[in-house]
């Protein structure tokens, strides 16, 4: 049985995260079966609350956990979607990398779904409505919608024909995870609203109209990020600042 130490100080989110996911493999705790609840894995950690929860959202974004209301929080996944392929876990401010990322995907994005509204296959379009009602439907439900989301995208990257961009669709990746992480579902209407403008203009094979909404589906994205960034309270900034 795994076992887990009362640790003497206090720990980064992504220290006791790394902790519960080795609980989780070497429990073991098997698909479909519950985790000890908050009280208890604050205890076991020896951190607050606070901080066992901002490890439970981490692992539901990354669609590790489940969270059902009235029962417990359940493994859903013992892979996560997100295993740093780019090496960005160093960097502790993460709305400066959540930005940065922005500022990529603005780089590659809108062009990518103007190319993938010339090239996708009637097949692939059909694939790109399904992920985009799921995403949907996950998001208003309530549940995690992030892998959903993550396939929605890097199907609008295989669609546009080039090997190169299929090479980059882990920064995407990256970039929607480091997003969920931040934000919790602040913007759902308008990432409802934005995905919906992308897959109508891929499917007509209107290629500006393909780039102009990708532009605004992240444009919403950065302007959520700088506003939530602006609203930290100042000692928080002062740290960040300091890295």
């Amino acid at each position: 049985m795994y076992q887990i130490e009362k640790m003497n100080q206090k720990l980064l989110a992504p220290q006791v995260e790394e902790e519960l996911m080795n609980y989780i493999l070497h429990e073991p705790v098997g698909i479909g079966e519950k985790i000890p609840n908050e009280y208890e894995l604050a205890s076991r950690f020896g951190v607050g609350r606070s901080t066992i929860r901002e490890v439970v959202k981490s692992l539901v974004t990354k669609g590790i956990l489940e969270v059902r209301r009235g029962s417990g929080t359940y493994v859903v996944s013992t892979s996560s979607i997100e295993n740093d392929p780019l090496g960005l876990e160093k960097f502790t401010d993460k709305y400066k990398l959540a930005l940065e990322l922005s500022e990529v995907r603005l780089m590659l994005e809108p062009e990518i779904a103007a190319l993938a509204s010339v090239y996708a296959a009637p097949e692939e379009k059909e694939e790109l409505k399904r992920l985009c009602d799921e995403t949907e439907r996950l998001y208003l439900s309530g549940k995690n919608h992030t892998q959903m989301d993550i396939k929605f995208h890097t199907c609008i990257a295989r669609c546009s024909r080039n090997r190169v961009v299929e090479q980059l669709i882990p920064i995407i990746q990256t970039a929607v995870v480091t997003f969920v992480n931040l934000t919790h579902r602040k913007l759902m209407e308008e990432t409802i609203e934005t995905h919906r403008a992308i897959l109508n203009a891929i499917i007509s094979g209107d290629s500006v109209g393909a780039r102009c909404a990708m532009i605004m589906h992240l444009t919403y994205n950065r302007q959520m990020l700088l506003r939530m960034k602006e609203e930290l309270p100042v000692q928080e900034k002062n740290e960040m600042s300091d890295e």
